[in-house]
């Protein structure tokens, strides 16, 4: 059995006591699970029927999908979760007002860390990654057994090597970058795979960015998206994270199923296109005229996200044919981008801002569409109907291109509308 291994290989090793290698079968100790308003309800039934206590230090249950409820439906699943923190004392919930979108708050609030192994009920737990842990989604049952047990099986998986050089140019962020990687592979390209990012180029990738090319790795079908962790790294988590952390980087001559290599300074803006975020093509041959611009989400809704859109956007107006949504991933951003005077400024400019949920991200509430209506989005998914009617559209871009597109009536990288 090798001793060079992945970083995947490094954390399942780790957690699980033996010599994990790809393809292997472990049984690994889990730092934390997280479920949210929609995965959490079924997970507690299924708890329930165990009759046993819950790991209560490891759970992390946090509401976020249809939050503030927008009906009976889910002011029920939202009491639910009440209920079951009630019960059995768990000291890790975040109530509407002092959380927001779930893995922002797993990052704020200092959960996900290097080195650890993190499970969530919600497929975009992979977010973490982009501080060196090793995180992926898992269904409500599976998270009912780890309430219970603290552990889960996995299959290693095998390791993408995707070697980074250059820096960004303008304001092209890592949502270019992930929409790029993912049209060059397709959405099939990394089943079961973890994405390991390396080369001269992580250390020009801001860390915000880093959790946006992660949160993405599951839309390639990724298991995970790990970057390495830096000086950073460590810096963006100091004062946050809780408990101690191992950073875990690959051994040299690991082995990788693949190697992807990417200049940062030959990206363009990238659009995805309708229905899938592998359609993607540079903004500046897509000019499709636009009802709505969302800009929010786990994906991009982060202080970095909002500072950018506001950049671009300084005293303009959102076209008159266009609303657009503005929705800070979680309470902490939403109160940093306050302080900043940056709400003001998609206020002044005519945008829409509402207080941390998932919103319109998956046609929840607060931006459904229309039949026929287009929307340039920062979320993660266009698939049909994802954001509304089956016969509107979502087209994925970065918060540059939405914010420019927000102004300019039509999608256009941010240029053309300096």
């Amino acid at each position: 059995m090798s001793s060079v291994k992945t970083i995947s290989e490094k954390i399942m090793s780790a957690h699980s006591g033996v010599e994990a290698q790809a393809g292997q079968i472990v049984e690994a100790e889990i730092d934390y699970v997280m479920a949210n308003d929609v995965t959490a309800p079924l997970a507690f039934q299924e708890f329930e029927a165990l009759e046993c206590e819950p790991k209560r230090d490891k759970i992390v249950l946090i509401p976020d999908h249809f939050v503030p409820n927008k009906d009976v439906a889910s002011a029920e699943q939202a009491a639910e979760m009440r209920r079951f923190v009630q019960k059995y004392s768990l000291p890790h919930y975040f109530e509407v007002g002092r959380g927001g979108v779930c893995h922002q708050v797993m990052v704020d609030e200092g959960f996900a860390a290097p080195g650890r192994l993190i499970v969530g009920a919600d497929s975009h737990t992979c977010t973490y990654g982009g501080i060196n842990a090793f995180s992926t989604g898992i269904g409500s049952t599976e998270a009912a057994a780890v309430f219970a047990e603290g552990r889960l099986w996995f299959k290693v998986p095998e390791a993408i090597d995707v070697r980074l050089s250059g820096r960004f140019r303008g304001l092209v962020s890592g949502k270019d970058l992930i929409i790029k990687i993912i049209t060059d592979i397709g959405v099939d390209g990394a089943n079961y795979k973890a994405f390991e990012f390396s080369g001269a180029g992580v250390a020009n990738v801001p860390v915000s960015d880093r959790l946006t090319v992660s949160n993405m790795a599951i839309e390639a079908g990724g298991k995970a998206g790990i970057f390495p962790c830096d000086e950073h790294t460590v810096s963006y988590i100091q004062g946050r994270v809780r408990g101690e952390y191992t950073p875990v980087a690959p051994d040299p001559g690991a082995v990788y199923s693949r190697t992807l290599e990417y200049d940062l300074g030959d990206l363009d803006y990238m659009v995805a296109l309708p229905h899938l975020p592998s359609n993607g093509k540079p903004a500046a041959e897509v000019d499709v005229v636009i009802d709505q611009a969302f800009l929010g989400s786990c994906t991009n809704g982060r202080i970095e996200d909002l500072r950018t859109a506001a950049q671009v956007m300084k005293g303009k107006k959102v076209h008159k044919d266009v609303r657009m949504v503005v929705v800070p991933a979680s309470t902490q951003v939403y109160q940093q981008a306050m302080e900043e005077g940056l709400l003001a400024e998609f206020v002044r400019s005519g945008a829409f801002v509402s207080g941390p949920t998932c919103a319109a991200c998956l046609g929840g509430h607060m931006g459904v569409l229309a039949k026929g209506e287009r929307c340039v989005s920062s979320t993660n998914r266009n698939f049909i109907g994802r954001m509304g009617h089956k016969d509107s559209e979502v087209y994925l871009a970065g918060p540059a291109v939405v914010a420019a597109s927000a102004v300019a009536g039509r999608i256009v990288a941010p240029e053309a509308i300096q």
